[in-house]
C-alpha cells in the first residue's frame, strides 16, 4: 500500500499543496492565489479567487488541443433503435447554440435553469450550455411526480425550464408535458419560458406565450461564447430527499468540482483521454452529473448516454452489447443493475455472445454490493470488479480502490480504502473515534475535499443542521460501518438500519450479506421491525433467481438457519418473505426506511423516486402475512 498510503497521508497533511497540484490539470482564466479559504469554518471554499469555465474545460479545450474530431458522446437508445455520435467539435457547436438560445430568452450568469429531461443528447447539451454562460442548472429526474417537481421549481426559481414531450421507460411512453403543466399549476414561482423538445413518440401541447419549440428557439440562436465565472460560483443544484420530506438543494461549485472530477478519472478509474467510459445511470442522479457528463468530458474521454435498461431492452445482455458495440473500457453501474442481470441470466451465458476484449474494469456504487454478486461478476467477466462508496452530497467517491495510484487487493463486501482528500473516521454516540472492527457512525473530518457540497441552496442553516451539527468538526455521512485492520471501509447500512435486538446493535447489511449468499437468492433486503419484547427484530425480503422451482417455505427455513449459523442466535432472525420485486427508487436504492414504517404501522409517504408503487403493496401484504401491522395508507396521493 506504499503508493496509496503516501498519497492519502499527503492529501491530509498538505491539502493545499495536494489539490493545488491537481488544479494544474484544469484550464483557468485566472489561477487562484489561494487553494483553500478556511477563514469561516464550517464553510470552507476551494480555489476562492480562481476563475474558469466548466464547459470550456469539458469541450472547448479539447477542440483547441486538436482533438475536435474525437467522439465525445455516444447516444445509444435500444428503445428507439437509435445510435448517434457527437465529436467534441459537434458537441461544442451544439452547446454554444443552446447557450445562445438560453441567452435569447434572457438567461444570464447566475440565473437558474431547470432541466426536466429524458436520456437524450439535449439533456447533456443543455447542462453544458448552462455551464457555458454561467447559468446554474438543476436537473430533475424525468418523470418525477408533479408535486415534487413543483417544490424544486419554487426552491430554485428558474428563469427557464428545458423539457421534452416524453420519456421512454422500456416500452412505456411517459408523457412529461402534462406532469410539467401540473407542476407549474401547483408552484408559486412562474418561469418565463418552457422550451420543449418534441419527440416522435408523443406530441406535447404548448401553452401560447410560455412554451416554445426547442428546434425553433435553437435554430434562431447565435452561438454563445464561454463566460468565466468564480471557482466558488455554483455550477448546479441537485435536489436530494430530506428527512422532513422537503428536498435539499445540494450545491456544486465550478472550481472544486472540475478539479476533483478530473483528478478522479486519472487516479480512481485509471482512464486516459480518448478511452471510452460508461456510467450506466441517469442524468437526473448525481452519477449522471459526475460521470455521464462532466468527468469523462473533462478528461477528454468518450462518454455513453444509454436510454435503456439492464434487462428487457431487449434482454439481460443489453449492457454487454453496449460495451462491445462502443468499445467500453470502464463501466460504472449500480449493484441493483447487476443483480437484475444475474437474476435473469444466472450463468452469465449472454456475456459470451459479445466481444468484451477492450473492457477492463467494472465499478459499482449506489448501495453496498453483496460479495456474492461481486464475485459472480468477477468470475464471469474476468475483470476486476470494484465496489466504491459516495453520495449525492460528495459528488465523487469517498471510499474506493484507486487504480490509478495503486491497485490494492479487492475485499468483496468492502468499499475499499478512503480516497485521498477524505479523512474518514468511525465515531461512537459521543463522537469519539472507534478502533478497527468496531461498528459506528461514519464521519468525515472537515474540511471536505474539493467537489463536495459547500452548502445547501440558500440554506446555510439547513446545511449545518443536516450534516455538521451532530458531530462538530465532522461531516455526518448518515452511514454506519467500520474500518478493518488494513484500513478498508465496510459500509454496512444507513444509520437507521443499525437495529437494536434485545440490547445488541446489529447491522442489517451483515444479514443481507448472508441471505445473498444463498444459491436461490437474486437480491434481498433486511429491515428492523418493532417488537414489544426485543425492541426490534429483523425481517428479510428475498427475490429468487429466475428458474428456481422450490417451495418458498423450504427456502425461508434455509435462510433462517443460514443467518443463525453465520451471525448467531443473537440476531433473532426468524422471519422472511419471498417477493417478486423489492421496492426501489429509479436509481436502484432499496426503500428500506419506507418498508420499516410499513412494518411498524406508521404513516408513510410514497417516495417521489419510487420505480413501482405496487412493490410497496406487496411488501405490506407480506408483512401482514408475517403478523406485522402492514402500515396504513400513505400520506399524499400516488403518482
Amino acid at each position: 500500500m506504499g503508493g496509496y498510503r503516501q498519497a492519502h497521508a499527503r492529501s491530509l497533511a498538505d491539502p493545499e499543496g495536494f489539490w493545488g497540484e491537481a488544479a494544474a490539470a484544469i484550464d483557468w482564466e485566472h489561477p487562484c492565489s489561494r487553494v483553500l479559504d478556511a477563514s469561516h469554518p464550517p464553510f470552507y471554499r476551494w480555489f476562492p479567487d480562481g476563475r474558469l469555465n466548466t464547459c470550456h474545460n469539458a469541450v472547448d479545450r479539447h477542440i483547441a488541443a486538436g482533438r475536435g474530431d474525437q467522439v465525445a458522446l455516444v447516444y445509444d437508445s435500444p428503445v428507439t433503435g437509435t445510435v448517434r455520435r457527437f465529436t467534441y467539435r459537434e458537441l461544442g457547436d451544439e452547446a454554444a447554440r443552446v447557450a445562445g438560445g438560453l441567452r435569447s430568452l434572457g438567461v444570464e450568469q447566475g440565473d437558474r435553469v431547470i432541466l426536466y429531461m429524458p436520456m437524450i443528447p439535449e439533456a447533456v447539451i443543455g447542462m453544458l450550455a448552462c455551464a457555458r454562460i454561467g447559468a446554474i442548472h438543476s436537473v430533475v429526474f424525468g418523470g418525477f411526480a408533479a408535486a415534487e417537481l413543483a417544490t424544486r421549481i419554487d426552491d430554485a426559481r428558474p428563469r427557464v425550464i428545458l423539457s421534452a414531450s416524453c420519456g421512454l421507460e422500456g416500452a412505456r411512453v411517459v408523457a412529461y408535458k402534462p406532469l410539467l403543466d401540473r407542476a407549474l399549476e401547483m408552484a408559486e414561482h412562474r418561469p418565463e419560458h418552457c422550451v420543449i423538445r418534441q419527440r416522435p413518440q408523443a406530441e406535447a401541447a404548448l401553452v401560447s406565450g410560455r412554451d416554445l419549440e426547442w428546434d425553433e428557439v435553437m435554430a434562431a440562436a447565435e452561438p454563445a461564447p464561454c463566460v468565466p465565472v468564480a471557482a466558488t460560483d455554483p455550477l448546479y443544484i441537485l435536489y436530494t430527499s430530506g428527512t422532513t420530506g422537503v428536498p435539499k438543494g445540494v450545491v456544486r461549485d465550478n472550481g472544486g468540482h472540475a478539479v476533483a472530477l478530473r483528478w478522479s478519472m486519472d487516479h480512481i478509474y485509471a482512464v486516459q483521454p480518448g478511452e471510452v467510459y460508461w456510467a450506466a445511470s441517469d442524468v437526473g442522479w448525481v452519477v449522471g452529473h459526475s460521470y455521464i457528463v462532466y468527468a469523462p468530458l473533462l478528461a477528454g474521454c468518450t462518454t455513453i448516454l444509454y436510454e435503456g435498461k439492464p434487462v428487457g431492452t431487449p434482454d439481460a445482455g443489453a449492457f454487454w452489447r453496449v460495451a462491445a458495440d462502443h468499445g467500453v473500457n470502464v463501466l460504472f453501474t449500480a449493484p441493483t443493475a447487476l443483480r437484475a442481470i444475474k437474476q435473469q441470466d444466472p450463468e452469465g451465458r449472454l456475456i459470451g455472445q459479445y466481444d468484451l476484449s477492450r473492457f477492463r474494469t467494472l465499478f459499482l456504487a449506489g448501495e453496498r454490493c453483496d460479495p456474492d454478486t461481486l464475485e459472480w461478476a468477477r468470475e464471469r467477466l474476468g475483470v476486476p470488479v470494484i465496489d466504491h462508496w459516495w453520495q449525492t452530497e460528495t459528488g465523487w467517491a469517498i471510499g474506493a480502490n484507486c487504480l490509478g495510484i495503486e491497485a490494492l487487493p479487492v475485499k468483496p463486501g468492502s468499499a475499499g480504502v478512503p480516497v485521498p482528500g477524505y479523512d474518514v473516521q468511525i465515531l461512537d454516540a459521543a463522537g469519539e473515534e472507534l478502533g478497527p472492527g468496531e461498528i459506528g457512525t461514519i464521519g468525515i473530518r472537515l474540511p471536505l475535499p474539493p467537489g463536495n457540497l459547500p452548502t445547501l441552496w440558500q440554506n446555510d442553516s439547513g446545511f449545518v443542521s443536516s450534516y455538521l451539527e451532530r458531530y462538530p468538526g465532522y461531516y455526518l455521512t448518515g452511514d454506519a460501518g467500520y474500518r478493518d485492520e488494513d484500513g478498508y471501509l465496510w459500509i454496512m447500512s444507513r444509520i437507521d438500519d443499525i437495529i437494536n435486538v434485545a440490547g445488541h446493535r446489529l447491522s442489517t447489511g451483515a444479514m443481507e450479506e448472508v441471505l445473498a449468499s444463498h444459491p436461490a437468492v437474486a437480491e434481498c433486503a433486511v429491515i428492523g421491525a418493532a417488537d414489544r419484547l426485543k425492541g426490534q427484530v429483523p425481517v428479510g425480503f428475498v427475490v429468487l433467481k429466475q428458474g428456481v422451482d422450490r417451495p418458498e417455505a423450504e427456502i425461508v427455513a434455509e435462510l433462517v438457519a443460514l443467518v443463525r449459523d453465520r451471525i448467531g442466535p443473537v440476531a433473532a432472525f426468524k422471519q422472511a418473505a419471498v417477493v417478486a420485486r423489492l421496492p426501489k427508487t429509479r436509481s436502484g436504492k432499496i426503500l428500506r426506511s419506507t418498508m420499516r414504517r410499513i412494518a411498524d404501522g406508521e404513516e408513510w409517504r410514497l417516495p417521489a423516486t419510487i420505480d413501482d408503487p405496487g412493490t410497496l403493496d406487496e411488501v405490506g401484504r407480506a408483512l401482514a402475512g408475517l403478523g406485522f401491522p402492514g402500515g396504513p395508507s400513505p400520506a399524499g396521493e400516488r403518482p
